[in-house]
Parts: structure tokens; C-alpha cells; sequence
């Protein structure tokens, strides 16, 4: 009689649990929400070195971009493999989520280069060295794994079948880690900063039993925020109404937390707005914007494409990229634009640098503005240049190869909204440490 009570109430507990999330859920749908995002450099970050000089952070952040940089290039990303093409531990933000019933919490990289997120999870035949315990599936009463013939294995670039007909995901990564496991679906719970956690029950994840490679042992995996199927964006879908935005502090904020916000808290409206149309093209998880000239002061300089295109989405935004980069002859010559108007005494600049100067006597730097079909963003003095060390200032962009690249240092103080519905970007300049 007791194991019949027992499981009686099991069930209602179930019940309960899910009608609690659903609930989260339709608030969130009125409401909209927010997250923290926070900065790997934070204090708030596991990841936080408190050892670690100003200098090193930046050398650090500068070889995680450029490292970044490789998943971007079309000739390195299959059809099969459009969704895993990533070089792991190179974003700058985490997010604090939980997955499963009751919820099990999980720190990972917020990425808008990538879809699926995924975790490490138990039994693990193969995992890399995680801090945390890993996430037990068999303790989540809403973990359910998919079949092969499910419309959500179909769907999934790279997926496989197990013997018992369950369905495989496969990620590999540029520097050669790779996550391999089984597709699920299970609650993800968002920490909102604006009330009630947020759960999203039945979200499509990654369960890893077999990863490797060169992750950080004191994150878990990755959430995946761009425009593919298997997003955290996608995945929430009308919940949200295809609208994301985020405010990104200064690096000189180290100790606050910036914001991601979804659905009515993510519009972008007021004095200072402007738009630019999202370009959908392959793969289409990637953010292409196009870009039709960059002015320095009133040199306007015509911006004639990158290995992305030479018109309608010849650039990407992107979160975890720290620098904007050029492709090398237009960086030359918007280098050359911007060193003209600046009068102050040059230095040698650290490696993944070009243009800096000596920041002990202060200098005035030339405004710089992003033409954006329909939008034109001027940047601030922050977003240009910044602190390599207490003696040295240098430019935020760079060129490589032949990409282009919208960094996190040209969008901090901005309110930066995407509506994946109308396919758009908005831009607004904000105190975001007031957002």
C-alpha cells in the first residue's frame, strides 16, 4: 500500500512541478524576462583569476578571439557540421541555467555562435575534467531521450542512432574537442533578475557521455543562443516572439553582472534607435549584418566585403568575439585614417594588436561611425579603444585573413536588440550599467 501512495504522490509532485513550469513560462510570455550574463572576468565568474594583471586578461581575451575566429570561415563548415564548427572556451559571457526536475544547476558559455546546448552528463565513458557534478539524467523526472525517427533527431545536423534506436548528437570543434551524446528533451530553468525563474519545459539539449578536448573544467557546456533550430532563441520561439536583446558593460566594470533579455523586455525603442536588417544566409546560425562604410571623422571609407560576401551580409555580430575585425586591406586603411587624427606618442603593440599608444598622457581619438544599411552607429571613445595595461591604449580592431567580424568591445553601452520575426538588428546607446 505504501509504494502505491508513494508513487501516487510522485505523480502529483510531477504534475505540479510541470504545471509550475508552464505557469513560468506564460508569465514569462506576458512579461518578458531577463538574465545575467556574466563576463568571464568577473568576479562573479568561476572562471575569475584574481592573480591574473590587466595585461593578461587582455592577452588572454585576445588569443580567445582570434581563436574564435576560425569556426567562422564558410570553407571550414559542412553542412553536416554547420552547427559544431566552435574553438570551446573562447566566449567572453556565462550564463547560470538549470536543467532537469528538480532543477540541477549548470554554469556555460552563452554563445550567439552556436545552437545546441548541451552538458556533460552521467553515465560518462569519456569526459573532460569538470569541477561540478555532472548532470544525472535518471534523477530528472522530465528527461526524455528521442528516437531516431523523431522530427527532432531528423532535423539535426550530424545525428546518428544508437542500438536501441535512440538518437545520437555528434559536435566536433575547431581545435578537435568534441561532445557526443544523446539528444533529449528535459526542463531548462533561466535565473530571471526580473522575478520567478523562468522554465521551458520539453528544451531539446545535448546529454554528453563521451567529450573531450580543451574545455574549462569550471564550466559544463555550452548554451547555444544563434538562429538555428536547436537554439535557446529558436527554441523559445513564440514565447518570446523572436525578440532578444543585451547590454554590455564597459571592461572596466568588472564587478557587475551585464543583461540578456527576452521577449517584451527586449524591445529596443526610444530617442537614439536605429535598425538594420538581418540577412539570412548560410549556416544560419550566425548574426550577418551588412556593412557599407565605416567613417573616420568625415573620411567615409567604402567597406567592399569579406569572405562572407560583397553585399547583403558581409559581416557577422558576434557576442563572444572581442575585437571587430577587417579583412586586411580595408583595416589598413581605416588604420591609417584613424592614426592621422591622433596626436599622441605611439608604442610597440602586444601581439594580436596593431595601433596603440601611450596612455599616461591622455589623447582625444577621432569619432568613428558603422554604416549599417539603415543604421548608422557611432561609437564611443570605449568602444574604440581601451587599457592594455596602465601605460598602454590600444585600437580595438584588427584585421585577419580575409573576415569581418562586429566584436563585444564596439557593442558595450549599447542596448543591441534582434528580432528574429521582422529580421532585424536595433542599436540604441545606453548606460547599461543603468539597464
Amino acid at each position: 500500500m505504501a509504494a502505491i501512495v508513494n508513487h501516487t504522490y510522485l505523480s502529483y509532485l510531477v504534475f505540479v512541478i510541470l504545471g509550475l513550469s508552464s505557469l513560468c513560462l506564460i508569465e514569462a510570455q506576458k512579461g518578458g524576462f531577463s538574465v545575467e550574463l556574466i563576463h568571464r572576468d568577473s568576479p562573479k565568474s568561476p572562471l575569475y583569476n584574481p592573480l591574473e594583471t590587466t595585461s593578461t586578461r587582455v592577452t588572454n581575451a585576445l588569443r580567445r578571439s582570434f581563436n574564435r575566429v576560425h569556426r567562422f570561415k564558410p570553407t571550414s563548415v559542412s553542412t553536416k557540421t554547420a552547427e559544431a564548427y566552435l574553438i570551446v572556451n573562447d566566449g567572453d559571457y556565462l550564463m547560470n541555467i538549470s536543467i532537469g526536475t528538480p532543477a540541477f544547476n549548470i554554469v556555460a558559455i552563452a554563445d550567439t555562435g552556436s545552437d545546441l546546448i548541451w552538458t556533460q552528463c552521467k553515465p560518462c565513458s569519456q569526459c573532460f575534467k569538470q569541477n561540478a557534478t555532472l548532470f544525472d539524467p535518471s534523477e530528472s523526472f522530465t528527461y526524455k531521450t528521442f528516437s531516431c525517427s523523431a522530427s527532432q533527431c531528423e532535423n539535426l545536423e550530424g545525428n546518428s542512432c544508437s542500438s536501441n534506436k535512440s538518437c545520437q548528437y555528434s559536435v566536433s570543434y575547431g581545435d578537435y574537442s568534441f561532445s557526443n551524446g544523446d539528444l533529449a528533451a528535459d526542463t531548462l530553468t533561466l535565473a530571471s533578475t526580473t522575478g520567478r525563474p523562468i522554465a521551458v519545459p520539453k528544451t531539446v539539449i545535448g546529454c554528453g557521455h563521451n567529450n573531450d578536448g580543451t574545455f574549462d573544467e569550471k564550466t559544463s557546456g555550452i548554451i547555444g543562443l544563434g538562429g538555428g533550430d536547436v537554439s535557446l532563441i529558436s527554441q523559445l520561439g513564440t514565447s518570446i516572439a523572436g525578440k532578444f536583446s543585451y547590454c554590455l558593460l564597459p571592461i572596466s566594470k568588472t564587478g557587475e553582472s551585464s543583461k540578456m533579455n527576452f521577449g517584451s523586455n527586449a524591445i529596443v525603442s526610444g530617442n537614439g534607435v536605429v535598425s538594420t536588417p538581418l540577412t539570412e544566409k548560410f549556416p544560419t546560425t550566425f548574426y550577418f549584418l551588412t556593412l557599407e562604410a565605416v567613417s573616420v571623422g568625415s573620411k567615409r571609407i567604402k567597406f567592399t566585403g569579406s569572405s562572407f560576401g560583397t553585399d547583403d551580409g558581409n559581416i557577422i555580430i558576434d557576442s563572444g568575439t572581442t575585437l571587430t575585425l577587417f579583412p586586411e586591406d580595408f583595416y589598413s586603411e581605416l588604420e591609417s585614417a584613424v592614426s592621422s587624427k591622433i596626436n599622441a606618442t605611439k608604442v610597440d603593440a602586444p601581439e594580436g594588436l596593431s595601433l596603440c599608444y601611450d596612455a599616461q598622457t591622455e589623447f582625444a581619438v577621432p569619432d568613428i561611425t558603422f554604416h549599417f544599411t539603415d543604421a548608422d552607429v557611432k561609437l564611443q571613445p570605449l568602444n574604440t579603444f581601451f587599457l592594455v595595461s596602465d601605460a598602454v591604449s590600444c585600437f580595438a580592431f584588427n584585421s585577419f585573413q580575409d573576415f569581418s567580424i562586429y566584436g563585444n568591445l564596439a557593442q558595450m553601452n549599447f542596448l543591441v536588440g534582434y528580432d528574429t520575426d521582422k529580421q532585424t538588428v536595433s542599436f540604441m546607446p545606453t548606460d547599461c550599467s543603468k539597464n
